[in-house]
Formats: structure tokens, C-alpha cells, sequence
């Protein structure tokens, strides 16, 4: 049976391959761990092994060079343009060229390699250049010149004698570095040499190590050897797992280093880095940098396996592994979140001496955070398990609150749960465990209500906080409008029916504003269903309030039915109060208490209010007590409180009684009521 070969379009190839323009690193690293494979392959020891990484750059004209110069700070770094990989090990024989020359060739599967390493080259660069003295086999050496690129694919070689005194050596010359990689990617030298020695650990800290790697960047060399030492606080420590059928390989590494703070978990294939995660906060206390007698470290965990060098995708940017196992092959198929458990429990192991300083910084940001900001969660952080709450110490404010906020929920979930089977005593249940149990429940319960209160009160604090903020002179010399005053209180142009009463903070103004018929802000009086009135007329805020107890027939006059509240509020400082209803704030309450009763007050379901005409008005004006304010209270005959922070009275001709609170007064009549519950919590009340 005759079989014809599949053509291969390198073109198709390359436009399916994917490479992130993050990655345009990625073809140099490649080409060095090739480096590495050949020394090997050349039986070369590591110690006798050479690698040189070169930086090209685009030279630039003495001009520009000058215009740089006459800049701030140091010289940026002239655009890399490509890179000259070097090194003594097997070269482009025949046997190599031949692979090289075969997409997706299997010559060197035994190390990891998948075969399209050298397009990853051309993702992001126009062009490689090889040029290899390599061994024949007889022995002879040889010298072997090919391009590789996207429009001709490899070139005719151009083979000859190698030239008297050539010593065996291969030169990879990635030419052509494309904008839109070379932009996302690393620029200095002392970075590029951190992330080469970072995709390249594993041969340093295998057994036998690494050979020599240097990057060389004009004048400047960085010796990789050199940033191992640098960089590793102490010896690796290698095990094996058992994860399903298969064995995994966990490199256990400390890193110095003075401004690194996350802790990973590297995945490899084929002695490759593939794929990094952050573990940060994955376990109790890792976080930031761990502090031992030898000093700071990181923590990096690097996981090879067959299992990981069969699941690698093509391009080693990743693995085709589920993050969750499908229902058919669940018993049997390894997940991501399986490996990540079974290297996190080692890891625990491994640094279980050195994370407590980490776990006390930890339980401290929250029992500060609780006692200062969130006294509402104080009643569960007993329930809550002390891992579950092991976070950074630098964690925000905001993100921290999520985080105990998430568990508040989680026990409101169980709880919840836990009270659909308390209902009766289960059928072999003894009632004494019964009554053991219901009593834990409401135990339980009763922490989250001791919960809600808290957070209630600790609302309260806040608002006040934000209340005696907007009152003060702002950093341009201006006070805020009386719009912000007046949404701290009510939202504008809402009413009762359609806010919440978590976003209402009328006590403020006074603390039976709570419990009302019907309240409207900012809302024409005709849009009030209360009202029947017509008028445009748009008071800050009105409330009517009905009395919803039964009064017993009598012959007595009963008593009101409801009451009517105005509220009316000013900008801070605001000193041109004068006579009339549009300059006058007491007569502008006044007047809305009228037009209200003029209109037949009803209730908000349409119910008629006996005697409506003569509903009790109670009028609130909310500012600062400036010369001209002062004036219309001696005008409305009003009494000043004796604190001299207001003024009160009652205008028989309205029937209605008038309340004229400063701001100060305002902030501070809140402050005291709710003293006693700030005090319990801790809150400051000043």
C-alpha cells in the first residue's frame, strides 16, 4: 500500500502558532535552553559548557545620542534589534539539520522540545541567521551556513571546511526584532538577565547544574552563575508527588531579593518554564516576604512531570489541563486545581517554620481593622477559621472588607441552612442533644444580629464623619453646595417608595423622620401623592407621618392623625437670608406646610385624613447661623436654644412649630445620641 506525504505550509504554521506579545522574550530563552540540549548532546560536562546571550541594539546617530544626553535621569536604552546566541556544543550536523529542517520533528521529544521552538523565532523576528562548526562523523569539522525565514522557509546550506583554527561552536543570530514584541518586552540588561535566569532555573538547581551563560550587552556582561548566587538563599530541596497515576517533580527554591514579593508556583515541561502562578496568600501567612536568621526570601515551587510534558501546548505558553474534570472521566482525569492542591500542601510543609511572624502580621491587620473601621464583623471572627483569614497586612481597606464580608455571608448561607433542620428533634434524636444543638444555632444567631447592629452603628459614625466634613470650608476657600448636605441626609429627587432606608440617614434631622406614611425629596408637590396639590413648588424634603393605631370613640376631641414634617436646607455659611418667601428659609417652610394642607392631605394609598386642614406642621431648617438667619428668627419671634446653636418656637397661625438647627448643632445633638453606641463598639465619637 503506496502513502504519499503531507505537505506542511510553514506560512499556515507560523499564522497558527501563538506567541503574546508579553512573550517576545520567549525565542531568545528558547534559544539558549537549545544551547543547553547541545552541550549536552556534545557530551560536554556543564563546568566545561559555554553560552553567550548577546543583545543587539540599534546604534543611534550622534544627534539623538546628544538630545538624550541633554535630558534628566539616565540615557534610555537604544531599541534591541535582535540577538546573537553562541554556543561549543553539538552544532548543525546532519542529523541536527535534518530535524531542524522537519516541523514538529520528534529528534529531541526525550528533552521536552515539541519541534516548532523555531517558530516561536519567527513570530517575533523577521529573520534567524545560523552559522555552526559542528563535528562530522568522521570527525572533521565542518562548517554549516543557513537563514531561516518566513517568506523562503531554511535556505540551501552552505557547507564547507571549517577555516584553520575554528573551534567547534554555533551561532544563532534572531535578527529583525519585530515592534509590537519588542515594545511589550524587557529593555535593560539587568532585567533581561533576571527573566532568562528565571525561565532557566530548573538547570541551575537540578543536579549537575547549569554551564556557563553569559548576556553580553555591549561593554556590560551579567555572568548567570553570578545572578544565582545573588539570587538563591539556600540549597534546593527536591521530592516527588504521586498526583493520580503519575509522578510530579517539586523543586522547593528560596530567592533573595530586595523588592520581589510574590511567591509562585512554576509549572514546567520538558525541564522548561511553561507557566507561572501567583500562591500568594494560598497558604496561611505567605504573603510579602518571609524573614528568617538568614534574612528575606521568596518562595518559588518548580513542578515538572511526564504528565506536564504530555499536556504542554505546542507553543509552551501554557498546558491543556482542566481546571475542572468532565463527568465521564472524573475518577480518573487530573485537574490544575489537583496539582495546585497537592503542591501546596508540601509547600505548607516546607515553610512552616518561617510563616508565623507572617500569620501574627495577619491576625493584627485584621483586629485593627475591625476594631477601627468594621466593628460589625467583631462577633464572627471567632467562628471564622484563623486560616480563612490570613491576609497581606498591606491588603486595602476596601478588599479587606470584601474578605469578611464573604465570610459573614458564608455563615448567613449555613445558617440559614442549619435553621431549615432544627424545626423538630430528628427520630433517634435524644432531647437533650436536641436542645444542645438549638442552642448553638441560636448562639450562632445571635452573633449576626450583635453583627447587623454593629454595622448599623458603625454606618452612623461614618455618616457623621462625611456630615462634619461637607460642612467645612473647602480647600478653595468655598463652602459645599446644599446638595451634598442634602444627599448625605436623603438621595435627591426620590421618595420613600423608591429608596431604601439603608441609604436614608434621617436621623440626622431627627429619629421619627424613620417612621413615616410617606417621604419625598426634592420632588415637586405635585408629584406627591399626599399633596393634591398643583404646585411646582419643590421642597428639599417633606414627610407626613400617620398615626396607625385604633383610637376608641369618645365623646373627647380625638387626637391628631398625623403630622406633617418639613425640612429645608442651606449651603453652609450662607448669609443673604431676607425677608419673603424666596429669601426667607422659615417662611419657605411655612409656606409648603399651607400648600400641603391646602391641597386635602391624604395618605399615600389614597385614604382621605379627618380634619386635614389642621394637621400639625413641624418645620426643620437646617444652617449656619449667620447675622442675616439670626434676623429672620427675632422677625418670627423664635427662641435661641441655649446653646446658642439655634432656635425654636411655634407660629399659632400656621399651627405648625419651627426648628432652626445649625450645622454644628446638627452634628453634634447626632453625635450624643449615639454616643452610648459608639462607645460599646470602640468608635471614637470625636
Amino acid at each position: 500500500m503506496s502513502t504519499t506525504a503531507m505537505m506542511t505550509n510553514l506560512h499556515g504554521r507560523l499564522r497558527n502558532t501563538y506567541l503574546p506579545k508579553s512573550h517576545g522574550l520567549l525565542p531568545l530563552f528558547e534559544a539558549v535552553v537549545n544551547s543547553i540540549h547541545a552541550i549536552e548532546e556534545a557530551g560536554v560536562s556543564t563546568l566545561d559548557g559555554r553560552i553567550t546571550a548577546e543583545i543587539l541594539r540599534r546604534p543611534q546617530g550622534q544627534l539623538g545620542l546628544d538630545d538624550e544626553r541633554s535630558k534628566p535621569g539616565p540615557v534610555p536604552a537604544e531599541d534591541i534589534i535582535g540577538f546573537r546566541i553562541a554556543d561549543n556544543g553539538v552544532g548543525f550536523n546532519d542529523e541536527n539539520f535534518t530535524s531542524f529542517q522537519t516541523l514538529d520533528s520528534e529528534h529531541k521529544i526525550g528533552k521536552g522540545c515539541r519541534g516548532v521552538g523555531r517558530l516561536l523565532w519567527l513570530k517575533a523576528f523577521e529573520r534567524v541567521s545560523v552559522r555552526s562548526v559542528y563535528s562530522s562523523q568522521e570527525n572533521q569539522l565542518k562548517l554549516r551556513q543557513f537563514r531561516f525565514d518566513a517568506r523562503d522557509g531554511v535556505s540551501a546550506p552552505m557547507d564547507a571546511e571549517a577555516p584553520p583554527g575554528a573551534k567547534r561552536e554555533t551561532t544563532v543570530h534572531l535578527d529583525g526584532f519585530r515592534k509590537d514584541y519588542r515594545d511589550a518586552s524587557r529593555k535593560t540588561t539587568g532585567t533581561i538577565a533576571d527573566c532568562l535566569f528565571e525561565h532557566c532555573l530548573w538547570y541551575f538547581v537540578r543536579e549537575g547544574g547549569a554551564p556557563e551563560i553569559v548576556l553580553v550587552d555591549g561593554a556590560e556582561r551579567v555572568n548567570l552563575h553570578q545572578v544565582y548566587e545573588e539570587h538563591m538563599h539556600s540549597d534546593a530541596v527536591r521530592e516527588s508527588v504521586d498526583i493520580g497515576s503519575y509522578s510530579f517533580d517539586l523543586t522547593h527554591v528560596r530567592l533573595r531579593t530586595s523588592t520581589q514579593q510574590v511567591h509562585i508556583l512554576a509549572l514546567c515541561a520538558g525541564n522548561r518554564l511553561v507557566k507561572e502562578e501567583s500562591i500568594n496568600g494560598r497558604i496561611p501567612g505567605l504573603f510579602g516576604r518571609i524573614e528568617d536568621e538568614d534574612g528575606g526570601y521568596v518562595y518559588a515551587c518548580y513542578v515538572g512531570s511526564p504528565f506536564l510534558d504530555q499536556a504542554v501546548r505546542s507553543e509552551r505558553t501554557g498546558f491543556d489541563i482542566a481546571e475542572e474534570p468532565s463527568e465521564l472521566l472524573e475518577s480518573t482525569e487530573i485537574t490544575l486545581p489537583q496539582i495546585r492542591d497537592a503542591v501546596l500542601g508540601r509547600a505548607k510543609e516546607q515553610l512552616a517554620p518561617h510563616l508565623e511572624a507572617n500569620r501574627a502580621k495577619s491576625r493584627q491587620r485584621v483586629e485593627d481593622f475591625v476594631s477601627q473601621r468594621a466593628p460589625r464583623y467583631r462577633p464572627i471572627l471567632a467562628r471564622v477559621p484563623q486560616d480563612e483569614l490570613s491576609v497581606d497586612p498591606a491588603i486595602s481597606d476596601r478588599d479587606l472588607d470584601v474578605v469578611l464580608h464573604r465570610q459573614l455571608a458564608r455563615i448567613e448561607e449555613a445558617l440559614l441552612e442549619e435553621g431549615h433542620g432544627l424545626m423538630a428533634p430528628g427520630e433517634a434524636e435524644d432531647i437533650a442533644d436536641y436542645e444542645r444543638r438549638l442552642q448553638g444555632y441560636l448562639d450562632k444567631v445571635q452573633d449576626i444580629k450583635r453583627s447587623d447592629l454593629a454595622n448599623y452603628v458603625a454606618h452612623r459614625r461614618v455618616i457623621l464623619d462625611l456630615l462634619e466634613q461637607a460642612i467645612k470650608r473647602q480647600s478653595d476657600g468655598r463652602y459645599a453646595r446644599e446638595e451634598l448636605v442634602h444627599r448625605l441626609i436623603m438621595p435627591l429627587r426620590r421618595s420613600s417608595n423608591e429608596v431604601l432606608p439603608d441609604n436614608c440617614n434621617l436621623w440626622l434631622v431627627d429619629e421619627r423622620l424613620a417612621f413615616h406614611d410617606y417621604l419625598a425629596s426634592d420632588k415637586p408637590l405635585q408629584a406627591m401623592p399626599i399633596t393634591g396639590s398643583t404646585d411646582t413648588k419643590e421642597p428639599d424634603i417633606v414627610a407626613l407621618s400617620v398615626l396607625d393605631t385604633a383610637v376608641l370613640v369618645s365623646e373627647r376631641k380625638a387626637p391628631p392623625l398625623a403630622s406633617i414634617v418639613v425640612v429645608e436646607i442651606k449651603r453652609p455659611m450662607r448669609d443673604d437670608a431676607g425677608e419673603g418667601e424666596d429669601k426667607d428659609p422659615i417662611e419657605q417652610a411655612l409656606g409648603y406646610v399651607e400648600r400641603i394642607r391646602n391641597g386635602q392631605v391624604m395618605t399615600s394609598s389614597g385614604r382621605p385624613i379627618p380634619s386635614a386642614d389642621t394637621i400639625p406642621g413641624f418645620c426643620y431648617v437646617l444652617c449656619d447661623i449667620t447675622a442675616s438667619i439670626e434676623k429672620r428668627c427675632r422677625m418670627h419671634d423664635l427662641r435661641v436654644t441655649s446653646d446658642h446653636m439655634g432656635y425654636f418656637g411655634y407660629n399659632g397661625s400656621y399651627r405648625a412649630y419651627i426648628e432652626v438647627v445649625s450645622f454644628d448643632r446638627l452634628v453634634e445633638a447626632a453625635r450624643q445620641r449615639n454616643r452610648a453606641f459608639f462607645d460599646k463598639l470602640g468608635l471614637p465619637a470625636d
